[in-house]
């Protein structure tokens, strides 16, 4: 009964997304950041905010980007989503499964593919950067590709993340900023500083586009 309900769920989330977005125009900022990358066939780990994944969900379909997902309950769903617009996902978090994760994700790269991580996730304090992220990418050698999402309309759930829903024929911007790489010999106090800068820009680029409005 729950494979069906999962399924079903999978399905008509799918559905629901293709419909809001249908209307949505996207608009990519600074999007070479991560396209020069994949041209040289360098893997690289976008990371952003737990609250804006459902308009990456729809920019970045069907490219093959594997998914931290959270071992919780919902998690599931999630899952069934993601894999039916052309994603991947790992099961783990900070909180429950890191392990599993983290070994899941460095299989993941070593194949070639890209990764994405929400790094306040899956429970927050939302916009405040755990060590996860930084710890794959230490791990694994993959540059970190910060981006950042706003909507000129949209919605936003009374959630701990507050989760944007973009409002139909509304325009969401998605920023790149430009790679960061944790050397594999950095240190504790390495990292918390790599920590505190990528969680800056994030939230810099994020309060920039929430101060855009169509005109």
């Amino acid at each position: 009964m729950s494979e069906l309900k999962f399924e079903m769920a999978g399905v008509l989330g799918t559905g629901l997304l293709a419909a809001l977005f249908s209307s949505i125009r996207v608009e990519r900022i600074d999007a070479h950041h991560y396209e020069r990358l994949r041209a040289a066939g360098e893997p690289l780990i976008f990371v952003f905010w737990h609250g804006q994944l459902l308009p990456l969900v729809h920019a970045h379909r069907n490219e093959g980007v594997i998914v931290l997902v959270s071992q919780h309950a919902d998690g599931e769903y999630i899952t069934r989503v993601l894999r039916r617009n052309g994603f991947g996902a790992v099961r783990g978090s900070s909180t429950r499964g890191a392990t599993k994760g983290l070994k899941g994700l460095i299989r993941a790269a070593r194949s070639g593919r890209d990764l994405a991580l929400t790094p306040d996730g899956p429970r927050g304090p939302a916009r405040v950067m755990k060590a996860g992220a930084l710890a794959v990418a230490q791990a694994t050698g993959l540059p970190i590709v910060p981006l950042a999402v706003g909507s000129s309309s949209g919605w936003r759930l009374r959630s701990w993340d507050g989760f944007l829903v973009p409002r139909p024929l509304s325009t969401i911007r998605i920023q790149y900023a430009p790679p960061v790489r944790v050397p594999r010999d950095a240190d504790r106090d390495a990292l918390e500083g790599l920590g505190v800068s990528v969680e800056a820009t994030l939230n810099a680029m994020t309060d920039d586009l929430a101060g855009r409005v169509d005109r």
